[in-house]
């Protein structure tokens, strides 16, 4: 295991740029966030540091995952960390369902490109090991996939 202790993480380079990719996390954020055919529901989103991170999951069958939280850090165009372990009055909270810190990596790849990392840190080896076992790789591959996609979009639109 590569980086800090108890953290998953997916790595990509996107075949988009950097500009392209950051609005897609910041305005499209409902298109990616969630594998499909499960659906991204912003309860609150305010992108600044200190600012809530609320959205609710909506699954095929009616299941319904909220995830409430803080923005621990908000860097435009190169990062977002969030915690869903406080709230937005920075008051411990119960985990949904692994309590973590997550990150969101951005860098310039040079042509077009741009370098992603998207991580979740874990208190224990246990929390990590549970959320491996609840589909990390899978489900946040995927959702990193929806994010290129959806980013690939923007910037054909923009040179269009």
């Amino acid at each position: 295991m590569s980086g800090p202790a108890h953290e998953l993480a997916i790595d990509r380079t996107f075949d988009a740029p950097l500009d392209a990719v950051w609005r897609a996390v910041v305005d499209h954020l409902p298109e990616w966030w969630c594998p499909r055919p499960w659906t991204s529901e912003i309860v609150a989103l305010d992108w600044k540091s200190g600012g809530r991170f609320s959205i609710t999951m909506h699954g095929p069958n009616g299941e319904t995952h909220p995830g409430d939280g803080v923005l621990l850090e908000v860097v435009p165009g190169e990062r977002f960390v969030f915690c869903n372990m406080l709230d937005a009055d920075w008051n411990p909270q119960d985990a949904q369902p692994v309590g973590i810190v997550g990150m969101f990596e951005f860098a310039d790849a040079g042509v077009g490109r741009t370098k992603f990392r998207s991580s979740a840190r874990h208190w224990s080896e246990a929390d990590r090991k549970a959320h491996a076992d609840m589909g990390f790789e899978q489900g946040w591959g995927i959702c990193a996939d929806q994010l290129e996609e959806v980013a690939r979009r923007l910037a054909a639109t923009a040179d269009a």
